[in-house]
């Protein structure tokens, strides 16, 4: 079962037609992905500041379907995929109240030594994680 953010579309996440802008939806996704990790019992403080291993984005796109306005409650739905030892995938969705399609994203992540800049495998922390948003 996918792991599921809830989140309301304020203000500040909408251009000058009161539409949410559209980098802001990938935003969303990455408090969603903050937000699993978080219930996946991992320390965000840590995970961020990590001098052995980072995981960065290497990947992202979105498609939208229909705005979302200033007010509307969103869920956001993510499944990760692993895709190799080193890398992975994350498929969001992004549904309003009436558990319509709004929009969906891919974001792609690689686990690296951030002081050597080169490819590792990823940790048990997050091999973990992947297991707990399949559940």
């Amino acid at each position: 079962m996918p792991f599921t953010y809830k989140r309301v579309v304020h203000f500040c996440d909408t251009d000058a037609a009161g539409v949410v802008y559209f980098a802001n939806v990938l935003s969303f996704c990455h408090e969603a992905y903050e937000a699993s990790l978080v219930a996946a019992n991992i320390n965000l403080k840590l995970f961020f500041s990590n001098s052995t291993v980072a995981i960065p984005i290497i990947h992202a796109h979105v498609d939208f379907f229909r705005p979302l306005f200033c007010g509307d409650e969103i869920n956001i739905t993510l499944q990760p995929q692993q895709l190799s030892s080193d890398k992975f995938e994350i498929l969001y969705q992004v549904f309003d109240e009436k558990n319509q399609l709004m929009a969906k994203s891919i974001t792609r992540h690689i686990c690296i030594n951030p002081s050597l800049r080169t490819k590792q495998d990823l940790s048990t922390g997050m091999s973990l994680w992947l297991q707990f948003c399949r559940e």
